[in-house]
């Protein structure tokens, strides 16, 4: 679990600043009309590294430090964590301070949001993502975004479709084969969290013909009929592909190809030899 944690933490951190303008206006309401990046390190007794951390101004003319945590697991002891994180902002940057925890996991949260004490009373608002309409991030221009909707509710829709959609919509709003494929791969990577990996690949082959043959749908999926899944003919090709027009390191290619650096260095030898 903690390699699948440490995949979808990686994803949201590449796609973080082409996400949060949506995530603030859709779903959390919030129209920005300046923003201020904050120290990620709110230091005392304790170091502790919020998600995302911005001091905004919204339309209304209110000025306060916002700060967002994303959840894959159901955390028990959020509650303690998200107090402290409260009191050391509000110590730092005497601002009013607004929290939310947005949570990537398919099962309702159990976790605790307030803490009831005589002295001490405190809450943050827990928004579950698979409770939020897919279209909300379906009609994004932006495919970070677009990704999104795979994690949200797809209600009684049929689900294949859905994916059909989606897949689709990711290809419109990536710019060039390369941003298409990076997408795509994080698209794979992001419906593990809803056990949707089967339904994608077959959602994949029902548009097959609809994708070049540049954009390789069986690349795409991590595996090639006929072919060992991780190591392809596609995916060979691809990082050929790499090497030859691009100047990347072995670790770059692997990154782009969602191969290991092993494969690339392979790739490599066998074009030395030609």
């Amino acid at each position: 679990m903690s390699k699948q944690v440490n995949q979808y933490d990686k994803i949201l951190r590449e796609n973080l600043e082409a996400i949060i303008p949506g995530l603030l206006k859709n779903v959390l309401g919030i129209t920005v009309v300046e923003s201020e990046e904050l120290p990620d390190d709110v230091q005392h007794t304790k170091e502790r590294k919020p998600d995302l951390l911005k001091k905004i101004t919204d339309e209304h003319g209110s000025t306060y430090v916002l700060q967002l945590e994303f959840q894959v697991a159901d955390e028990p002891d959020m509650v303690y964590r998200m107090a402290e994180y409260y009191i050391m902002l509000e110590r730092k940057y005497r601002l009013p301070i607004r929290q939310y925890v947005i949570f990537l996991g398919s099962a309702t949260p159990q976790m605790t949001t307030r803490l009831d004490r005589p002295n001490l009373h405190f809450d943050f608002p827990l928004i579950s993502f698979a409770e939020l309409d897919y279209h909300l991030f379906l009609q994004s221009t932006q495919p970070e975004e677009v990704l999104l909707s795979i994690l949200a509710n797809l209600g009684g829709d049929d689900t294949e479709k859905t994916l059909v959609q989606i897949v689709q919509r990711v290809g419109e709003t990536s710019v060039g084969d390369l941003s298409f494929r990076k997408h795509i791969n994080q698209l794979r990577v992001l419906a593990q969290l809803r056990n949707l990996g089967i339904k994608l690949k077959d959602a994949m082959d029902s548009i097959e013909k609809l994708i070049s043959p540049e954009k390789d749908v069986f690349y795409l999926m991590g595996e090639e009929k006929g072919e060992q899944r991780g190591q392809t003919k596609a995916e060979e090709r691809f990082v050929r592909n790499l090497l030859a027009k691009m100047n990347l390191s072995a670790e770059q290619a692997a990154d782009i190809a969602g191969v290991s650096v092993e494969f690339v260095e392979q790739v490599r030898q066998k074009m030395a030899k030609k």
